[in-house]
């Protein structure tokens, strides 16, 4: 999906997260890289993305992430905090990517200590494409209701994976 440029470009500041959080009760800790990868990927969203609501909202977002009853809900909120509308969706054409994104990233992150270069960087465009791939199906799964960019659907796809961890 490619967002339109408008007239304060497409990165304007209307068009954009200024937080996020995830809605991860019931964790009392993420395994040390999976916290990495979570706080990556909140922070670099934040720096950089677009993110817009279908409907007249004005922006700048928070946004809230949470998995419930196999939905992953988008709470849209102001800047301000104040609700903007939730956006859910079906966990379940995500579960296989992430799975085979699960076992692809296990196997790279035992081939870093033991293989050979060839043998990493295989294992690594292989991490890259189911990524690339569950971010385009997040996108396709989000429009007509929020359009986002590449660089924002694989962060949040990133979340998405945080959050099928405990799922």
């Amino acid at each position: 999906m490619v967002a339109e440029t408008g007239s304060e470009g497409r990165r304007g500041s209307r068009h954009k997260l200024v937080s996020v959080t995830l809605d991860d009760h019931g964790i009392v800790r993420y395994h040390p890289d999976v916290e990495r990868e979570r706080a990556v990927a909140i922070f670099d969203l934040v720096e950089e993305n677009f993110f817009r609501p279908a409907g007249d909202h004005q922006g700048p977002y928070a946004l809230r992430l949470a998995a419930r009853d196999r939905r992953l809900i988008f709470d849209i909120r102001g800047e301000d905090n104040v609700p903007l509308g939730k956006v859910k969706l079906a966990l379940l054409p995500f579960r296989k990517i992430i799975k085979d994104y699960f076992t692809v990233c296990e196997s790279y992150y035992e081939a870093i200590s033991s293989a050979g270069l060839a043998q990493i960087e295989a294992l690594d465009m292989g991490r890259r494409s189911l990524h690339n791939d569950g971010s385009e199906r997040l996108m396709a799964q989000l429009n007509g209701r929020i359009e986002v960019d590449m660089a924002t659907a694989r962060r949040l796809f990133t979340l998405l994976c945080v959050l099928h961890i405990r799922d």
